[in-house]
């Protein structure tokens, strides 16, 4: 996506005509404009030139971005303020400060003397022509301070686009142009000696009411731009993160450099109260590290050799020695920036209600002024009454309040996950993430944490536990099997172990290993290997058994033909996996947990879990296939780490990436958890539900507000109540319309993303039985994956079947249905391929 920087625009009525414009430009296929951040974001081959060149034949300016390369570049030294710097609200408080100078003694004058009688200078008493002269000189100052307002309003209504400013610029043009008119009006009637003329036309003059309307609207203008500027706060403080240099190594010698100068595969060090500059992975040394400018989480992070480092990151204790992989715009913090950013200038889908309406509101509120001015004359209103009846419908009308209604929220939204250490990668993954009805989990490394520990020892009659690990450490020493690093990371814990290694080491593949340790010989392995070098009592058996079926791999070790006990290991889940699943649970969402292992593990993991589902035996393509079937029973987000979820988090209407896994799985995904926490899937959830909301509301106040305020100030009530609405109460409500929608989204930085005791279920009835619709079926005689291909074949042939996902090593065939079908069809349909069914569940 191609950013631009857009300048002129003042309301959605610009954005939407610059939106307009830009797609219509051929190779572009689409465009987003956002008036929060006044930039564009712009997709297809269309050349900037072009580009630039149709906004500025909508009547607006433009320029490209720098790339995120440049612009971090550029995050050293004044630069970095400048990126996101609010420059509209000191230009603002000037005008204000200025607008105020005149507007007060121009109320004194107008309202203080005429109503309320307040002193003025002798001369002045009785000398109404002079008291209307000063009226129109303190007026044409505040609009010429606020001149900008007419500029862009004109300027847009010649290029037949108007905008909020040609509202306000008609508003206050009409009534400084009437005031003028009964100003040279009254020296006519004095000429002629008509006072009781004079008097009329005195009334007639709306001067404060024209000064005022540019005032206060620079007023809601000013609050705005201030809210807006707190909107993107979460991105300023992820800029100032960046480092500004680096020390690194240059022949042996330290050299301070800056950070543009730092390349892949150069050596720096890094001291205690130190940011790290870059990426890197540490050559020497070990410290605690704290993350939480990254990932959200206070706890410092243990760093030694071998370890990956982050840029931003600070470095608490002890020295360290690393060596750069990522530089520049790859860093994982620019990268969390440019997510940010991209997100910012996208559009969410329910913003084109806004848009649609904000195309043809100002036009029709200029229609509206006009037809309440020809109403009122025509029913016998003085041409005053009716004017300041068509000025009130002008000033009052809010297009603003329309076109910050979502992207506000969005902004403030994205910027909250993003302190949490959830980044939405679109203003779409924001929007649809609340949304969803059914969570599919990968196994390893999501709910699991995807490394083997010891969970269980236990040692025959008369072995010490002590014993048991010490000669399993020393067996599984040369072993490079993943099980075996589970057993040596346990027995590193214990201080008390006296670490060995065996001799004439050798490993059967498969099975187990075999070698001696001074004159004993050791053996570990399965109880098929077990069993052929030691005996194995049937308590221990049963006991194997028991905690293969809660998902354990159990290992047997003997001594000289003696077993000495069993260490189970397993891929143990996460502590917050339960209560992350609890959470979808309670707010109506149906987990399903995806894995390539057997049926008895993925079921023994599931119970811990308490997911709602289970399916085993899925290869990477089969993940893909599962998301599409589950797809046909409501909206479907994918949560995974590895190579093999991409596709299906691809597949699925919303991919989450944990922060922890493969870059082409975060590649693939809408949202990365940079924690690598279960429990922040609902958090995002429950955050895009509160953005929705707050989005909801923001519009229900801006279409309300236009919708009470418009027929009010036109006068429909004042044949019925004498209600009527003068122009400058017009100006202030419609000052305060945007500066409200702002500040409500605002709110959501209040919001507690991880507080499930306010989480309302979505689930409607129809989606609890469709959930359901699905059968497992037992299989015997499977042998490879041509037998899987040839039932899968068969039962995605009946009607009734939308998916079948088959496994011959777990001997199963999990059938997702579109309707009820009987048991006895799936059976027969299985068996017609010369398989057995077991059972069907």
């Amino acid at each position: 996506m191609e950013q631009y920087s857009v300048t002129g625009m003042s309301c959605a009525a610009c954005s939407a005509r610059v939106e307009k414009a830009v797609s219509k430009v051929p190779g572009v296929t689409s465009c987003s404009v956002s008036l929060l951040t006044n930039s564009m974001g712009v997709e297809g081959t269309a050349s900037s030139t072009d580009i630039i060149a149709a906004v500025e034949e909508a009547g607006y300016g433009a320029s490209t971005k720098t790339s995120g390369a440049k612009e971090r570049k550029a995050v050293s030294g004044p630069a970095e303020s400048d990126l996101l710097k609010d420059r509209e609200t000191p230009v603002l408080k000037k005008r204000l400060i200025a607008s105020l100078c005149f507007l007060i003694p121009l109320m004194y004058f107008s309202m203080g003397h005429m109503m309320w009688n307040w002193p003025v200078p002798g001369w002045l008493e009785g000398n109404h022509v002079a008291m209307g002269l000063i009226q129109l000189l303190f007026t044409t100052a505040v609009m010429v301070i606020n001149q900008k307002f007419f500029v862009s309003g004109f300027r847009s209504l010649w290029h037949r686009a108007p905008n909020m400013d040609t509202l306000v610029a008609l508003g206050a043009g009409a009534s400084y142009g009437y005031s003028t008119y009964a100003l040279f009006a009254m020296t006519d009637a004095q000429m002629h000696q008509d006072m009781a003329g004079v008097m009329t036309y005195m009334h007639e003059f709306y001067f404060e009411s024209a000064a005022m309307i540019l005032t206060l609207i620079t007023v809601g203008k000013m609050l705005e731009a201030r809210s807006k500027g707190k909107t993107t706060d979460a991105l300023k403080s992820l800029m100032k993160l960046a480092p500004k240099t680096a020390v690194i190594l240059r022949e042996g010698i330290e050299t301070e450099v800056t950070i543009e100068e730092v390349r892949k595969g150069d050596i720096f060090v890094v001291r205690p109260g130190e940011n790290i500059p870059v990426d890197g992975i540490v050559l020497e040394g070990s410290s605690a590290v704290n993350e939480s400018a990254l990932t959200g989480e206070s706890i410092p992070v243990d760093k030694a050799s071998g370890d990956a480092v982050s840029a931003a990151t600070l470095n608490h204790s002890g020295f360290l020695k690393c060596e750069a992989t990522r530089v520049g715009e790859d860093t994982t913090l620019s990268q969390i920036i440019q997510m940010v950013s991209d997100a910012a200038a996208t559009k969410a889908p329910i913003a084109k209600v806004a848009d649609r309406v904000s195309g043809v509101f100002v036009p029709a509120v200029i229609a509206i002024a006009a037809v309440t001015i020809l109403v009122w004359l025509i029913a016998g209103q003085s041409v005053g009454f009716a004017l300041a009846r068509g000025i009130s419908v002008l000033v009052i009308s809010c297009p603003c309040a329309l076109g910050l209604a979502t992207p506000v929220a969005i902004m403030v939204g994205n910027g909250m996950g993003a302190k949490h250490g959830i980044m939405f990668k679109t203003a779409v993954s924001l929007e649809e993430a609340g949304k969803m009805q059914i969570v599919a989990l990968d196994k390893t490394g999501t709910i699991t944490s995807g490394e083997p520990k010891v969970t269980d020892m236990i040692p025959a009659d008369g072995v010490a536990k002590e014993a048991l690990l010490e000669m399993a450490y020393a067996l599984e020493k040369k072993s490079e099997h993943p099980l075996a690093h589970a057993i040596l990371q346990k027995a590193k814990e214990n201080e008390t172990i006296d670490l060995k290694e065996v001799t004439e080491f050798q490993a059967v593949p498969g099975n187990g290993l075999s070698g001696k340790l001074g004159e004993d010989i050791l053996a570990g392995g399965n109880l098929k290997f077990i069993s052929e070098n030691a005996l194995v009592s049937e308590r221990m058996q049963k006991t194997a058994g028991s905690l293969a079926e809660e998902g354990k791999t159990p290992l047997f070790f003997s001594r000289n033909g003696q077993l000495t006990g069993i260490i189970a290991v397993a891929d143990v889940i996460k502590e917050d996996s339960p209560r992350a699943v609890k959470e979808l649970q309670n707010m109506g969402i149906h987990v399903v947990m995806l894995t390539g292992d057997n049926e008895r593990t993925a079921r023994a993991i599931g119970r811990q879990a308490g997911v709602d589902e289970v399916i085993a035996g899925v290869l990477p393509d089969g993940k893909e296939s599962v998301i599409r079937s589950l797809k046909r029973k409501g909206k479907v987000a994918m949560v995974g780490d590895g190579i093999n979820d991409a596709p299906a988090l691809t597949r699925a209407d919303i991919g989450i990436a944990i922060g922890a896994g493969t870059d082409i799985a975060i590649d693939a995904a809408d949202v990365v958890l940079m924690k690598s926490r279960l429990s922040d899937v609902p958090a995002a959830i429950r955050l895009s539900r509160a953005t929705l909301r707050n989005i909801h509301e923001n519009l229900f106040w801006a279409f309300f507000y236009n919708v009470i305020g418009i027929p009010l100030a036109a006068g429909v009530w004042y044949p019925l109540l004498g209600w009527k609405l003068n122009p400058m109460f017009g100006a202030a409500a419609m000052s305060l319309s945007s500066f409200c929608v702002v500040t409500n989204a605002l709110r959501l930085n209040l919001f507690k993303m991880h507080d499930a005791r306010r989480d309302k279920k979505i689930r409607t009835k129809k989606n609890q039985e469709e959930a359901t619709m699905e059968k497992t079926m037992k299989i015997e005689g499977m042998m490879c994956g041509h037998c899987e291909a040839r039932v899968k074949k068969s039962l995605e042939a009946l009607a009734e079947v939308d998916a079948a996902v088959v496994s011959h090593e777990a001997g199963t065939a999990v059938v997702t249905l579109n309707a009820e079908i009987a048991d006895d069809v799936l059976k027969k349909t299985v068996e017609d391929q010369d398989y057995k069914v077991l059972e069907i569940q």
